[in-house]
């Protein structure tokens, strides 16, 4: 066997349109580094080395890109042939990608390459959900597009048993060709992070309690819901909302919150690089989704230790607090329940919540069924 044979049988290719805010992006880095420490050659195959996580990239990780000229809404599919070249001449061993148009285009890209390598696409989301956001011939393209090409692929893994089940259903597919694979979200990285220092006037005063919640400022995350239940609990406690993220829907949310007469007392910073510290140090951690996959920072709330809650969306907040046994869960788009909730919480700051809640998603558990998958053994 030639010495780039023997690299490419430890070469795995990890394919995403870039390094966006999103859990997805954060996931496939948490993957590429447990990989790398593991031995394998790690390839970060991205339409455009852009997005927020980019500095985040393991050095021992090399970064391809694909389409560095192109900046249309058709970048991902413009990619296509320089993603074919790539295969052809690097031949990975495996290729894992995430998010529904990437995993269609990595499905095409090895069809046309005719390269033997095994094809694993990850669902991050309940598609019946996310569908929803989308114009509906766009809508009907992208079912039609994902039952087709998806039955190609290798191996079709879901982040959770809410996806899997959304995927079979909404597709057609049998039970036995989707698998349940958890995301790879507490890594040492974390736990490091986690211990960084933070300055904030908001945590380092101390004079009030700090509701928190993180995402994309998009229609899913439910930001608007929350900031209507947030002033409901203003009326009843002192307490501050802060929320972690940038997105399209940041002047609907800051006209909101001046329409709420919360101005005073809601911030949103932006992306915010680290934002373990904010967690860790929260009174309460609050996820207002309308819909998710497996909703990271749930997991990482739950290793933090704070007092959650969550709409019961879907999917994933039902799974990772165990019917409600780690946090509370309450309906989606209900703003009395979840005022009432989050007030609970905030009198609640003695729960215990057990190890046990997180260690399914410890990097160590996943990437050891990760790599199953890529030998050909699930």
């Amino acid at each position: 066997m030639k010495i780039t044979e023997i690299e490419n049988n430890k070469r795995v290719a990890i394919f995403l349109p870039g390094l966006y805010e999103g859990g997805a992006e954060r996931v496939m880095l948490n993957l590429a580094s447990g990989m790398v420490n593991l031995g394998y050659k790690v390839d970060l195959v991205l339409v455009q080395v852009e997005g927020p996580f980019v500095d985040k990239i393991p050095n021992e990780v090399r970064v391809i890109e694909l389409n560095k000229k192109h900046r249309s809404t058709l970048r991902t599919i413009l990619s296509l042939p320089s993603f074919i070249r790539y295969l052809k001449q690097e031949q990975p061993k495996a290729l894992l990608s995430g998010l529904n148009y990437a995993n269609i285009i990595a499905v095409w890209a090895k069809l046309i390459a005719r390269v033997p390598l095994r094809l694993s696409i990850t669902e991050h989301n309940t598609f019946s959900s996310e569908k929803k956001a989308f114009p509906p011939l766009f809508r009907w393209v992208l079912y039609l597009l994902m039952k087709f090409s998806y039955q190609m692929a290798d191996e079709i893994i879901a982040v959770s048993e809410g996806v899997a089940d959304d995927l079979v259903k909404e597709l057609g597919f049998g039970h036995g060709k989707v698998r349940v694979i958890y995301n790879p979200i507490i890594t040492p990285e974390l736990q490091e992070k986690i211990k960084e220092p933070l300055q904030d006037n908001w945590y380092t005063t101390k004079n009030l309690p700090i509701i928190l919640a993180m995402g994309r400022l998009t229609r899913q995350k439910g930001f608007d819901i929350l900031l209507r239940a947030f002033a409901e609990v203003r009326k009843q406690r002192s307490v501050r909302l802060l929320i972690l993220g940038e997105g399209e829907d940041r002047n609907y949310l800051q006209n909101l919150c001046k329409e709420l007469h919360i101005e005073q007392e809601v911030r949103l910073p932006g992306f915010v690089s680290n934002p373990y510290p904010y967690l860790a140090n929260a009174s309460v951690f609050v996820l207002s989704s309308r819909w998710e996959g497996l909703p990271t920072v749930l997991v990482e709330a739950l290793y933090c230790g704070i007092p959650i809650v969550a709409t019961d969306c879907p999917s994933g907040p039902r799974e990772i607090l165990n019917n409600g046994l780690y946090g509370q869960l309450v309906p989606v788009d209900d703003a009395d329940s979840l005022a009432q909730a989050m007030l609970i919480a905030l009198d609640d700051q003695k729960a215990s919540i057990p190890s046990i809640s997180w260690q399914a998603f410890d990097i160590n558990t996943v990437i050891q069924q990760y790599i199953s998958v890529i030998d050909g053994n699930s």
